[in-house]
């Protein structure tokens, strides 16, 4: 019994921190906490003579690592891409594209839903954060859609659905962090594969893979909103357009508003992800523009005022310390998973399964998107992927298409009743008299077009390579 335990160590060390983050410990202190205690124990039970597979050289690795960690470029993106975030989300330009876009709109039945997906995809490309999105298009579209007659289920399934575009879109925090996961998780595969090669996995691959399905899944959105309003008219009425510009406290031609809402997020994300695209500047470097042209269309907004300032360094502060401390948790997590012999055991169990590649990958989706339900992306991404992210890609996986896969899979997971995180984002948002119900029924359809997506990713591999083999 004791040597079937021992030889199971890394599973019963992954579920035991699984149960401490279900009880609500900080994710950061759950990591490497466990892994120190188990640590303590594969020494303890070293010295008591009991044949425990732990190897102590992964431990000695473990400085090098942090150092690693602290010193890697591309992660100093993750501080610079929140800054432009949470800036934007100050300098309320949300709020001035949402009425532009309604008055273009909102004439059509379902024009409201169309205005509100196509904003979130414009917030998304800007600020690439699921959460800010959500409460944002929460509380700038919810009271409006549901004064316009608009169904409480289609309304806030829209708003949920749009919200964790945040995921795919570039440039994405979850795919800054996949990236550079990735990345070492695809060096680790060729190592033991004993094979070199000077081709990395890079963030800005990751970038171009997402572009294809992320544009696909919001014109999936828009086409299931405009068939919902033409089979049902009575959940997505049209507005009449005089009454929402006298809403809205505009008269005249709606260009002007267009223009001012549209212009400085579109040039914002040309100008991040154009300097991507054209060679003219890795991620990181690309996230510094980002964060200039936030700081200056705030400043041009007349937004940018001392408290102001101090709330977004505090919150970006905060983030970026959140992020790091998960990393170098996570680190720990890795290094004390391997030295049990966690990296061998999983691809014994790879190989065990039928199917061989595909079905050793559709397990791990499958894993990820009940993970899915109870982690957010971040503990997934530094805990899961570097478990089973060797193994796939040396069994021959592409690394953007498992890139892809798993920020689709992750943002599917952010719907899903009744733990999905968008839920609990709008429902703290969301009036009394809208149900938890009514949140629920509405992200069932996007949860299937978000699994669609899947599908065809899987099915036809080149939605997510075939631009980054391009470019």
């Amino acid at each position: 019994m004791l040597a079937t335990l021992l030889e199971f160590m890394p599973l019963v060390m992954f579920a035991a921190v699984c149960s401490v983050l279900m009880l609500g410990y900080p994710v950061a202190l759950s990591l490497a906490g466990t892994a120190l205690i188990f640590a303590g124990l594969g020494y303890v039970l070293m010295q008591l003579g009991v044949p425990v597979p732990f190897e102590t050289t992964y431990m000695s690795a473990m400085p090098n690592r942090l150092y690693g960690i602290m010193n890697n470029q591309t992660l100093l993106a993750v501080p610079l891409f929140v800054l432009m975030g949470v800036l934007l989300e100050k300098s309320r330009i949300a709020e001035t594209l949402l009425d532009a876009m309604s008055l273009a709109f909102g004439a059509l039945r379902g024009g409201l839903g169309i205005a509100v997906v196509l904003v979130g995809m414009l917030l998304a490309a800007s600020t690439g954060i699921v959460g800010a999105t959500v409460v944002t298009m929460g509380l700038l579209s919810l009271p409006t859609m549901i004064k316009r007659g608009y169904s409480p289920s289609l309304a806030t399934g829209t708003i949920c659905a749009t919200g964790t575009l945040g995921q795919i879109i570039p440039p994405s925090i979850a795919l800054v962090l996949l990236g550079d996961v990735l990345n070492n998780a695809y060096q680790q595969a060729q190592l033991a594969m004993g094979i070199w090669s000077p081709r990395t996995l890079s963030v800005g691959d990751l970038f171009i893979g997402a572009l294809v399905p992320g544009l696909l899944l919001v014109v999936a959105y828009i086409i299931y909103l405009l068939i919902t309003a033409w089979l049902k008219p009575e959940t997505a009425p049209a507005a009449d357009r005089d009454s929402l510009m006298t809403e809205l406290g505009h008269t005249g031609s709606i260009w002007p508003l267009l223009l001012k809402g549209l212009l400085p997020p579109v040039l914002l994300i040309v100008a991040v992800l154009g300097s991507i695209l054209g060679g003219f500047a890795t991620p990181t470097e690309a996230s510094a523009v980002g964060a200039f042209g936030a700081f200056m269309l705030a400043l041009a907004n007349r937004r940018l005022t001392l408290p102001i300032l101090r709330e977004v360094v505090q919150s970006t502060t905060q983030v970026t310390s959140m992020v790091f401390l998960i990393l170098i948790g996570a680190a720990l997590f890795s290094l004390v998973f391997r030295a049990f012999g966690g990296e061998e055991l999983v691809v014994e169990l790879f190989e065990a399964l039928p199917g061989g590649v595909m079905g050793a990958t559709l397990v791990v989706m499958l894993v990820i998107f009940l993970l899915g339900f109870i982690l957010d992306f971040i503990e997934i991404t530094f805990v899961v992927v570097p478990i089973v992210g060797p193994v796939l890609l040396a069994m021959g996986v592409d690394p953007i298409w498992l890139g892809i896969m798993i920020a689709v899979n992750l943002q599917t997971s952010f719907l899903t009743p009744p733990f999905g995180f968008a839920l609990f984002y709008l429902r703290g948002v969301t009036p009394e008299s809208v149900p938890t119900s009514a949140i629920y029924r509405g992200v069932i359809p996007f949860i299937a077009l978000q699994l669609c997506m899947l599908l065809a990713l899987a099915l036809f591999p080149a939605l997510a390579t075939w631009l980054p083999s391009v470019l």
